[in-house]
């Protein structure tokens, strides 16, 4: 069930970044993930009303609400440099770099929860991942310097914490209700994402925003909601170094809408990238299910 719902966060992850780069065209991108991260958490409240979980909030430990709390950190930091990244960079070159993210996450896991089966064979798999990151990331010659300069310090800023925030996520979930724990750790990000509107001065310009980008933006806000439930409930339930990367093929979706909505096109170098990218997960996930079975 574990690897269904980590599949399925891959899916709901993918639309998400296309969903938010037409949202993000006039919009500014912190007014964006504060409107986004809204949605997130009334949905996510949804969720812990149908499960019924409300009631297990008195028995969270401390340990546990200090470690979602600071993975709701993470996360917002996360999202800000991510939709910044987004909003001035090639959507096809801006994914690739978030989602090195996984080769921190897997090695952090490894080190931290002594993820160790298949330990060989989890390197392998990095390893080509990481390949086929540094082939998809390449400069376009149509962009000024200054643009792909910004946009990939913000990516990899947005890739560091994204790996944190799996890694605080794992440990603070232990024995909460996942819905729950999402609820919480978003809580935490909408707080931060508005802190940073009103401390910007940005709050004015909400109502400049168009009608098809607030529906774009909440669309976006639903499926990141849908890929969160999903995919906190594999990090509870399963194992972090496996579920991180099924996660991050979220990439593949994202590409073949980026071709189709934006025509964005992968050079030779940034397909065969791709591959590498889908290979080095897909051989991780049948290492260990096959080692499972």
């Amino acid at each position: 069930m574990w690897l269904f719902m980590a599949i399925l966060s891959a899916f709901f992850a993918g639309i998400t970044s296309i969903l938010a780069k037409c949202g993000i065209k006039n919009t500014d991108s912190d007014i964006a993930t504060a409107i986004r991260t809204a949605i997130v958490l009334l949905f996510s409240l949804i969720m812990v009303f149908i499960v019924g979980s409300i009631p297990t909030i008195t028995a969270i430990t401390i340990k546990s609400f200090m470690f979602l709390i600071l993975s709701g950190i993470a996360t917002g930091g996360s999202w800000i440099c991510y939709f910044k990244a987004l909003s001035i960079g090639d959507i096809n070159k801006v994914v690739p770099v978030d989602k090195s993210s996984t080769i921190l996450s897997i090695l952090l896991a490894i080190i931290l929860f002594g993820e160790t089966e298949h330990l060989a064979a989890k390197l392998i798999s990095t390893t080509i991942f990481a390949i086929g990151i540094y082939l998809m990331v390449e400069k376009k010659q149509n962009c000024n310097i200054e643009d792909n300069s910004r946009w990939k310090w913000y990516a990899v800023l947005s890739a560091i914490l994204a790996a944190l925030t799996s890694i605080l996520a794992k440990i603070g979930i232990t024995g909460v209700e996942s819905n729950l724990g999402t609820a919480i750790r978003t809580a935490v990000v909408l707080v931060m994402a508005w802190l940073i509107v009103f401390i910007k001065g940005k709050q004015v310009q909400i109502k400049k925003i168009k009608r098809t980008e607030i529906v774009y933006i909440s669309l976006s806000g639903i499926a990141t909601g849908a890929s969160w439930l999903c995919y906190y409930y594999a990090i509870q339930n399963g194992v972090v170094s496996v579920v991180v990367p099924i996660d991050k093929l979220s990439i593949v979706i994202t590409v073949v809408f980026s071709y189709i909505v934006f025509h964005e096109r992968l050079s030779k170098k940034a397909f065969i990238g791709l591959l590498l990218m889908i290979l080095g997960t897909l051989a991780m996930a049948v290492k260990y299910c096959g080692g499972r079975s």
